[in-house]
Formats: C-alpha cells, sequence, structure tokens
C-alpha cells in the first residue's frame, strides 16, 4: 500500500507515518517544503515541494498514483479545491484533517457524535474547515471523490502540554508560571469536559481507515475515550512537575475581551472549542477500527511531555507577553474584588 502525506512532519502527521513505516509496511511519501524532515523514520520518501505552488507540485507528483492522500495542511476552501485538481483520478482515498472544533457551538448536546451538527459563530478556523468539508462532500456525492474526513479534537504529543489559555508561542510559559509558583489562568470554572489524545492512540484511529472501504465518503471523529475538566487537566500537569496548583478561574467572555487587543483569539479558541463541554462518542469509529482505544492516558501523556520538554530547550519557548498579560488581568481582578 502507498501513501501521500501533505505536510507529514505535524503533531498529528508524525506518528501516523511512524507506524505505518514501522509497524504497518506501508510506502509512505510525504510532500513538503523540507523544514521538519528529520523527525521521519527512515524509508521514507519526500518530495521537496511547496503544494501552493500547484504547478511545481503538479508536475513533481507527474504519474504517481496512491492507495491514499492525506492532507494534514489544508485549512481554507482554495487548498482542498487545489487538492481535488491534483489528485482526482490519482488516489483511491483521500483524507482530510478537519476538526472537532467544527461541532455546533453553542452545544446542542455535551455528548459529540459523527452527526451533531456543524456550526461554529466563535471561529473563523473552524468554519473553514466546514467549507472545506462541504465542498469535499460535494464532490464525493457528485463525482464520487473518494474522501474520507477525520475530525481531531486535542491531539497532543511528547513536543506539547495541553492547555486551555496561552500565549501565541504556546504553552511553555504557562509551565514556567507553574515552576515559579505563580497563578495560572483556567477559563471558566475549570469543571467544563475536555477531552485530550496522545498522538500514538490518535494515529491507530486514522491508520485503520486508510485503504478502508467502509471509511469513504465517511466522517470520523478520532479522539481518546479519556474524560477530564480543566481543572484536573492543570492538576495533573502540576502534580507532573511537583508543584502546588495556582489556578486562577476567569469567564472566557472576559479573557476575550481583555485579551483581544493583545492580538489573542480567545472568543476562537475559548468559547468557540475549549470551554464547551464535549463528550466524544466514538462507537462509529470503534465499528470500523476496532484496534481503537486509549493506551496512554493524559497523567502518562503528560510525563513523556515533559519530560521531553525539560530536556529539550528549543521547545521551553519564553513569552514575556503573555506573562506580563496574565499578571495585569489577575491584578486587576484582584484590586476589583478589593475595591468592590
Amino acid at each position: 500500500m502507498k501513501a501521500l502525506f501533505i505536510g507529514g512532519t505535524g503533531t498529528i502527521s508524525t506518528a501516523i507515518t511512524k507506524r505505518l513505516v514501522e509497524e504497518l509496511g506501508w510506502e509512505v511519501w510525504i510532500l513538503n517544503r523540507g523544514n521538519r524532515n528529520d523527525v521521519l523514520p527512515e524509508g521514507v520518501h519526500t518530495i521537496k515541494c511547496d503544494i501552493s505552488d500547484e504547478a511545481d507540485a503538479s508536475a513533481k507528483l507527474e504519474g504517481m498514483e496512491f492507495d491514499v492522500v492525506g492532507e494534514f495542511i489544508g485549512f481554507t476552501l482554495d487548498q482542498v479545491e487545489r487538492d481535488y485538481r491534483l489528485f482526482k483520478g490519482k488516489t483511491k482515498q483521500y483524507i482530510y484533517i478537519s476538526s472537532a472544533s467544527a461541532y455546533n457551538k453553542p452545544a446542542a448536546n455535551y455528548v459529540i457524535t459523527e452527526g451533531t451538527t456543524l456550526a461554529n459563530p466563535h471561529w473563523e478556523y473552524s468554519r473553514n474547515k466546514i467549507a472545506c468539508e462541504e465542498f469535499l462532500m460535494k464532490k464525493y456525492r457528485e463525482e464520487g471523490f473518494p474522501v474520507t474526513i477525520v475530525r481531531p479534537s486535542h491531539t497532543y504529543d511528547e513536543r506539547n502540554v495541553p492547555l486551555g489559555v496561552h500565549g501565541k508561542k504556546g504553552f511553555y510559559q504557562v509551565i514556567k508560571r507553574m515552576q515559579e509558583g505563580k497563578p495560572v489562568i483556567i477559563q471558566g470554572d475549570g469543571t467544563s469536559l475536555w477531552t485530550v489524545t496522545f498522538n500514538k492512540d490518535f494515529a491507530i484511529g486514522y491508520t485503520g481507515l486508510m485503504g478502508n472501504r467502509h471509511a469513504i465518503g465517511e466522517a470520523f471523529q478520532i479522539t481518546g475515550d479519556e474524560t477530564l475538566t480543566w481543572n484536573q487537566i492543570y492538576q495533573t500537569i502540576a502534580d507532573a512537575l511537583g508543584v502546588e496548583l495556582k489556578a486562577y478561574h476567569i469567564a472566557s467572555e472576559y479573557l476575550s475581551a481583555v485579551g483581544d487587543k493583545y492580538g489573542f483569539d480567545f472568543e476562537g479558541s475559548l468559547t468557540g472549542d475549549k470551554s464547551v463541554s464535549v463528550v466524544f462518542d466514538n462507537s462509529k469509529l470503534k465499528r470500523v477500527v476496532p484496534d481503537m482505544k486509549t493506551t496512554v492516558r493524559f497523567d502518562q501523556g503528560v510525563r513523556i511531555a515533559l519530560d521531553y520538554v525539560l530536556s529539550h530547550p528549543e521547545c521551553q519557548v519564553e513569552d514575556p507577553e503573555f506573562d506580563e498579560w496574565c499578571d495585569k488581568v489577575i491584578s486587576v481582578l484582584e484590586d476589583t474584588k478589593k475595591n468592590f
């Protein structure tokens, strides 16, 4: 079996590539600009190309056909339209990575299935994913274009620690605040439900859909089975660090208002996603991929991630702007309480 991945070196796709090559014996090709190909396992074939240059991509793919094409970096409608032109008639299956954030916000029901309505007025990212899905399914219905839609939720790996509130440079500044004994902001009261999935578990679900005729023309959410509150997530991180959690709870609406002028899109990432309780019903995926299950609990996965991050300085990206913003917001709220 032969697969082509567009991107192929991200949090989700790296684990999938490793599983295919090291465990399942697939022939894997990666099409990207070559910036992070050092993370790929031996035996992967690479095509160095910026796929936004459609003419160059078309020339480099001339005469090639695949059992599966996986799109990991398609965020807007024009990008999947380009993929359709490039791969129509050249692949038996096109798997598009969408997002569970595309589900209806506010949620009509906290239990999410693939049949849950797609609608997110709070986040353009999610609306773009919906538009991509609609285009691809239209091509499936009208022409038989062999699409499979995959909707991840919050997937992480050894280089990432899942959080609700962080700055533009990622998670590390929050970890640093914990280590320094400073309060860390948690959206709402921290009791909303969330699901985080280690990328190796995600790869089991994804690879089980590859070349699977029952997946054509269908959408599947791929998440772990473990559901936690945000308070539990942050407490698990603090426990792994061996520090006291000093949680500071702030309403998502307030965070959106005071974060906007600093360029923090908390309306999208919180109101449109992480502040909404979600419990995923994965029974549809498990009927098609019986091997899918959680093998890495969050308390295990977060220790893997922290061990890696704290031993690799390149992962310790500080964000003084976000750190200052946190101190300012907390100080203002504390002063308000005193003066009320």
